[in-house]
């Protein structure tokens, strides 16, 4: 019973979170003062600071982006006598470096970006990296925010009834993996309703090989690394996998029955054989380039954005970027082709279901040990809440880094030069749409019809409410990883010389060997004792 009467509140959620600000954005931003002059009324801040936020990505080093901050830090400045710094995780082994960032312990963060299914936001929160947030504290420093999240959203990031981070639940957004694939090389491959399957994939592949082979680097210049044998399995299996865990899909459960939990390579073995002749096949076809377990220099995002490629992976988002001729500099293709256009495959196409992203995809948390947690807070609930710092922090500087049409819509300015007029943030955990300004430069036509149809499909992610303690499991997870890591390296890529079902005998043999089934039992362990039926 306590399933469904999950399934149906989370369900309730995102309705009231479709909807949490109804209002225009005049009374929002009114409320929003009205709500700081009373809470802070009373609040010293007679001391600057400095707030220290960390957030994944490399530093970038425009003109604009240190113009920004200084205009930013005035404000801040006059609002609550702090300034911002932000400090950079660059992505070369990012993860690491981030965990080992936030346990220094040292007073060097204070305000920290975290995912539940990406940068450890659990894991952190019970190793006592991120301060516990208790509601009076929440109510008084960032009282905008706390207002504004629903209730149901703050039980999501809490844990042993200790509230450990804001969830970024006002904005609009899709993050499900597939492949980007140039629609109109599909449409001269028969395909007019582009590609609706993986052997529709498979003829656009051969069809663009033979057609434009000689004009591109590779059909997929891939570096080896995206295994795609769960998206492939998953587009006829309703499963969705508990994020965080590993970096594959490797335990979770069906749709229909989500707590009970297997192995997704161990229950779908057909499958997986399929998906392996399928993967030989693209290899004979010349999908990838023959080197491409060590071709690491690869930047195919890049090269497909300039036509040299036909194949991308990577989520909704990056899509969106990339179906919008106008939306970046790079968008190179369109420029030596009118006619091109770019599709998106989705994981669940066929199986007809998309999972929603999680409240927690995006989080804000507060270091442990941060000398200035109060105003860390306060800083936040401005940046998420207070339009000229919102604007100021997500698009840059007006008439410089964006301009606003008479729409009301965002668009990049004939003087804009990338190197020196962009900015960059990655502020990935409190965007808020009552603050967005629209891009005239996204093709919205595209984008609304792909959102539609994700919204009749979209699922809620069942484990929402999860918290695992992998303290049990984690060497078995460890070594599940690793083994996951080396043979899909070679299923996915069609790199094997044994037949399909031997290849996929031995991926499944080291899996068990490596401790799946001790992770399985412990999740399930775990799943009923949060889940359990009245």
């Amino acid at each position: 019973m306590q399933k469904k009467v999950f399934a149906l509140s989370m369900a309730a959620v995102m309705a009231m979170s479709t909807f949490a600000f109804a209002t225009p954005q005049e009374d929002y931003d009114a409320q929003s003062e009205a709500t700081w002059a009373e809470k802070w009324a009373d609040v010293d801040t007679s001391e600057h600071v400095v707030i220290n936020y960390m957030t994944t990505g490399d530093a970038p080093s425009t003109g604009a982006n240190a113009e920004m901050l200084a205009q930013l830090n005035e404000i801040l400045t006059e609002k609550v006598n702090a300034e911002l710094n932000i400090v950079w995780i660059s992505w070369t082994d990012y993860l690491a470096n981030y965990n080992l960032r936030i346990a220094s312990m040292d007073g060097s963060i204070d305000l920290i970006g975290s995912s539940t299914d990406w940068l450890d936001a659990w894991p952190n929160s019970k190793h006592g990296g991120f301060l516990e947030l208790p509601q009076e504290m929440l109510e008084k420093y960032a009282p905008v925010t706390w207002e504004t999240v629903p209730q149901e959203h703050w039980d999501v990031c809490t844990y042993e009834d200790n509230i450990y981070f804001i969830p970024e639940d006002n904005y609009s957004q899709w993050t499900n993996h597939g492949f980007l694939y140039r629609l109109d090389w599909a449409k001269e491959a028969g395909l007019e309703n582009g590609c609706q399957n993986w052997e529709d994939l498979t003829t656009y592949a051969k069809y663009v090989k033979e057609a434009y082979g000689d004009q591109l680097l590779a059909l997929w210049d891939t570096d080896g690394t995206a295994y795609v044998a769960g998206g492939y399995i998953c587009d006829t299996a309703k499963w969705r996998s508990i994020d965080g865990l590993a970096n594959g899909a490797i335990w979770g459960g069906y749709l229909d029955d989500p707590y009970t939990i297997n192995c997704l390579y161990l229950e779908e073995t057909d499958k997986l054989v399929e998906f392996a002749k399928l993967m030989k096949e693209w290899d004979e076809i010349g999908v990838w380039p023959t080197d491409v377990l060590s071709n690491t220099g690869a930047d195919n995002r890049l090269e497909f954005r300039q036509g040299k490629t036909a194949f991308e992976q990577h989520h909704t988002q990056t899509w969106t970027g990339i179906v919008s001729p106008d939306a970046s500099t790079d968008n190179l293709m369109y420029k030596d082709d009118e006619d091109a256009d770019v599709g998106f495959y989705y994981w669940g196409k066929q199986a007809g279901y998309v999972t929603r992203d999680l409240v927690t995809h995006g989080v804000a948390a507060v270091s442990a040990a941060s000398e200035h947690p109060e105003r860390t807070l306060m800083v936040y609930d401005l940046l998420r809440n207070d339009k000229e710092c919102y604007d100021l922090f997500n698009y840059g500087i007006e008439g410089r880094t964006y301009a606003v049409n008479e729409e009301g819509m965002r668009y990049t300015p004939d003087t804009y030069v990338a190197d020196n007029d962009s900015i960059s943030t990655n502020w990935w955990w409190g965007r808020n749409d009552a603050l967005e300004i629209p891009s005239a430069q996204m093709n919205w036509d595209a984008i609304n019809a792909l959102y539609d149809e994700y919204d009749k499909i979209a699922v809620m992610y069942p484990y929402e409410s999860f918290v695992f303690d992998n303290s049990n499991v984690q060497s078995y997870i460890n070594v599940c990883n690793e083994t996951y890591s080396q043979y899909m390296k070679l299923i996915c890529f069609g790199q094997y010389d044994e037949t399909p079902e031997e290849i996929v005998q031995e991926f499944q043999d080291a899996l068990l060997a490596a401790g799946c089934q001790e992770v399985i039992d412990e999740l399930q362990r775990q799943i009923d004792e949060t889940y359990k039926a009245e």
